[in-house]
């Protein structure tokens, strides 16, 4: 897996650390649970996103493109980094962001994210819920080709087969990380989303024949459309790099922590996002992270893992959302 073939521009603080967290596992009685910490990508407080960020921004260089646009719900991750990394190469950036969650208070629509994209330069556009902002990115696009710019199209959370081989780039770092601790990592968990993060992960675990399985905590859809929409673009990713197949069985999903759906709160949430803080002082979000984490503290409790399991988990970032739904975390 040659990933210096394909353009890249470098914005992310890496590699990001790979630390146990043994207070966690303590109080859970193991396994032994580490985290990946992509939340200190560096790029405007941080982020998955930003390692894909790397690739689609060079893609858009490349292309002699001017303006960066792309497409999110109100508090995305992935709208803020983006509109972070036009700023640090010189590019405009404008977002369309859909009222997916059913809140539309002052706090949470001009706090937090949205704060950071206009702090951060971008242009920002409100939509209903349920919008097809697939179909407005494209007419977005069209619109300011009218006006003579160049513009760049980014899909949600950046999960193409460009913005994937930031995941490839982090499956391969992180190996290199636990081969130099003598680690051997039994499972990775995450949350998964827009599927970008998952699939390439699990193009970049498979395809070094290191065997790592990836599980995706669903923060969305139901695992069947997960697992699709995870293995389509690892099909895509697979076929860019020009890279075998991979098997279906290696698209893990569980979608137990879903909830109510996408960026409705759970109990379970609330309760992981508190305990990561006040164990190992790791801030997660309400929408991702934090569900991914109940997650993984669930299959624990379960004993879905061997005890002398070691597990790490991915943190995606987003800890700036917190700030949006402080009201769920009063008394904490």
């Amino acid at each position: 897996m040659h990933l210096a073939r394909f353009p890249r521009v470098h914005l992310a603080h890496l590699p990001t650390p790979l630390e146990p967290m043994p207070r966690l596992s303590g109080l859970l009685g193991g396994p032994r649970l580490w985290i990946k910490r992509d939340d200190c990508t560096g790029l405007a407080t941080g982020g998955n996103k930003t390692r894909k960020l790397e690739y689609l921004v060079a893609d858009a260089l490349d292309q002699g493109c001017d303006t960066l646009v792309t497409v999110g719900a109100v508090q995305s991750n992935h709208c803020r980094q983006t509109a972070a990394a036009a700023a640090k190469v010189g590019l405009d950036c404008e977002i369309l962001l859909e009222r997916r969650v059913d809140d539309s208070s002052d706090v949470y629509e001009n706090s937090a994210n949205v704060f950071l994209d206009r702090l951060l330069g971008a242009q920002v556009s409100f939509f209903p819920g349920g919008h097809d902002m697939k179909a407005e990115l494209i007419a977005h696009g069209q619109r300011l080709e009218a006006t003579g710019a160049r513009p760049y199209l980014i899909p949600g959370g950046g999960s193409n087969a460009v913005g994937a081989l930031g995941y490839v780039q982090c499956a391969l770092e992180t190996l290199r990380q636990a081969d130099d601790l003598g680690l051997v990592i039994d499972h990775v968990v995450m949350a998964t989303g827009s599927t970008g993060t998952q699939a390439g992960l699990v193009v970049g675990f498979t395809g070094s024949g290191s065997g790592v399985p990836v599980l995706g905590i669903s923060t969305r859809h139901p695992e069947a459309t997960q697992i699709a929409n995870v293995k389509r673009l690892v099909d895509q990713t697979t076929a860019h790099m020009g890279l075998p197949e991979v098997d279906v069985e290696h698209v893990l999903v569980n979608d137990e922590y879903v909830g109510g759906g996408y960026g409705v709160p759970t109990e379970s949430m609330v309760e992981a996002v508190r305990m990561a803080a006040q164990t190992e002082a790791v801030l997660l979000d309400p929408v991702y992270t934090g569900k991914g984490m109940a997650g993984l503290i669930g299959l624990v409790r379960a004993g879905h893992f061997d005890p002398d399991a070691n597990v790490v988990f991915l943190h995606t970032g987003g800890s700036v959302g917190l700030f949006a739904q402080e009201s769920l975390f009063d008394g904490a």
